[in-house]
Parts: structure tokens; sequence; C-alpha cells
């Protein structure tokens, strides 16, 4: 899975009261799986780098728009190479070709007392793209590497806990994400801070209700090895076993629950819109069924 090793050091930082000192754990960690993703990466970054410099300059011919100044061809190179992330990695090589042809002035047959006048065309054309070995290969050498640190003591964190520990990160980073920009947690059009905490704590507390729904659901497909279809609305046939909980969510949005009561007012009525399979089935996962089974057309 990964190569590690650690190293200590000393820390200090300057305060008011004092300097403050402490150990910190350094973990080196090198991911081969990660450097493969990397090094593919930067091979297709390496290709389609060069497909687009050398596209600058096309042979000559009808429709054909040739660069006739050496400033504006390098730009672009150099913006193409920015662009792909391959800046030294790729050595281009490029001439200015500059061609005059004398013409008389004005229309009419020449002579020798005839003034005349010199065109010069120029055209800009790459000549090679080629790749800087040496600099591919100290750049692949930093691949799959990082570094973490920690002042949690070895006998409190492992090597391996931190190791996991940070490749699980993504999963905090994507509850912060969810309260930016699912549940809207700023800005908050409020003047107290209680109202304030108060929010907090209630935007919180529906992110845990997101997690909740989504973790179970997860668990629930997994130990029965089955998919869900129809979750993803540009195509249906998708199955996943990895449903978000805004998609399973958004599965029910078409539920409406209609309750009335009899002309004598003596009877109450529900109906509860049919559902599909697949509401059914994440239901299921849920451990719901039993909810809404009894509020349709029921009495």
């Amino acid at each position: 899975m990964a190569r590690a090793y650690e190293l200590e050091r000393t820390q200090e930082a300057g305060l008011s009261e004092g300097t403050a000192t402490w150990q910190e754990r350094v973990l080196v960690v090198h991911s081969p799986a990660h450097a493969r993703r990397q090094e593919e990466g930067l091979e297709q970054r390496l290709r389609s780098a060069r497909q687009e410099i050398e596209a600058l300059t096309p042979p000559v011919g009808r429709g054909k728009r040739q660069i006739t100044e050496e400033g504006r061809l390098t730009a672009a190179i150099t913006g193409i190479l920015k662009k792909h992330r391959v800046a030294g990695l790729l050595q281009v090589e490029h001439e200015v070709e500059r061609e005059s042809q004398t013409r008389y002035v004005g229309k009419g047959r020449g002579s020798a007392q005839r003034e005349r006048q010199v065109i010069e065309k120029i055209r800009c054309q790459i000549q090679a793209v080629r790749r800087d070995e040496e600099a591919i290969l100290a750049a692949r050498q930093g691949f799959g590497w990082k570094a973490f640190a920690t002042n949690a003591a070895q006998a409190a964190l492992s090597l391996s806990e931190a190791v996991l520990g940070y490749r699980n990160e993504f999963r905090i980073e994507r509850i912060f994400h969810r309260l930016k920009s699912r549940v809207d947690i700023a800005p908050l059009f409020v003047k107290r801070d209680d109202q304030i905490e108060g929010l907090t704590y209630l935007l919180t507390l529906g992110m845990r209700v997101l997690t909740l729904t989504e973790f179970v659901v997860r668990r629930a497909l997994r130990a029965d090895q089955a998919k869900l279809p129809g979750l993803h609305p540009e195509n249906r046939k998708k199955e996943t076993d990895q449903p978000t909980a805004e998609r399973i969510l958004k599965a029910f949005s078409g539920i409406t629950l209609t309750i009335f009561q009899d002309s004598a007012g003596n009877q109450l009525f529900r109906w509860l819109t049919p559902l599909s399979e697949v509401q059914l089935v994440i239901l299921k996962c849920l451990g719901l069924e039993n909810v809404y089974a009894p509020l349709q057309n029921s009495g």
C-alpha cells in the first residue's frame, strides 16, 4: 500500500509570555499507486502539449493560418507548456523563414527604368519538439511522495495509523464542502452570537443526517451486494453501490402525501404517491419501509 519513514524535530514558537517548544514527528510517505497515476497523467500532458505546439504552425495551404511574428509564437508555446504543467520538460525548436520577392510598382509591363519594391514574407515554423528526459526523470522522482506532521506521540498514534488517518482526510473535507455548498452555512443573516451558534448547531445536525443516511444505505447495499439504478438523470441505466445522500433524497422529490376527511368530518384519509422500486429499496436499506407503508391509501 505504501512505504514510509519518520523523523523527529524540535519546533518552537514565540509567544507573548515566552517561547513554546514541542516535539514534532514528520511522516514521509510514498504511495506506488499514486506515483503511477501521476506518471500516467504526466505522459498524457506531455502528449497533449506536443500536439498543440505542433499544430501552431501547420503546412502552407489554403485556409492554413500562419504565424508571422516570432514573439507571438514563443508566447503561444509558453502558454501551452504552462497550461499542461510541463514547462521545462519539453524543448521546442523553431525558426523564422523569410522569403523576399521583387515586384514592379503599379500595373503594366516592366522595364529597366520602372520602380521596383521588395516584398518580404515571414513565416514561423516549429522544427522539433523534444522531451527533456533528464528533467522528466527528475520530476518523476518526486511522484507519490507526501510529508505529514503531527505532535502526537508514537504510543498514541503509530506511523501506519497516521497514514491511514490522513488517507481518510477527504471524508472530513467533504463534510465541510457540504456545509458550504449544500446547506449554505454562510452567509448568516443574524445579529446575535447565540443566533449564529444555534443556526450552526442546526445545520451541522442536518449534516449528520446526510452523512448517516449515506452510510446506512451504502452499508446495506454492500451487505446485499446490490446496486441502485436510476439515481443519475443523465444516465438512467447507470447503477451504483455508493449513492450520495443528495441523490438518495432527490429520488423522493416527487412524493406527495395528501390528507383529507370525509364529508361528515368523522374519518381521516391519507394517500401517498405510489413508490417506485428504487424508492422501496432505499427505504428497506434505511429500515423505514414500515414507516411509509401505513401511509399508502390508509384511512
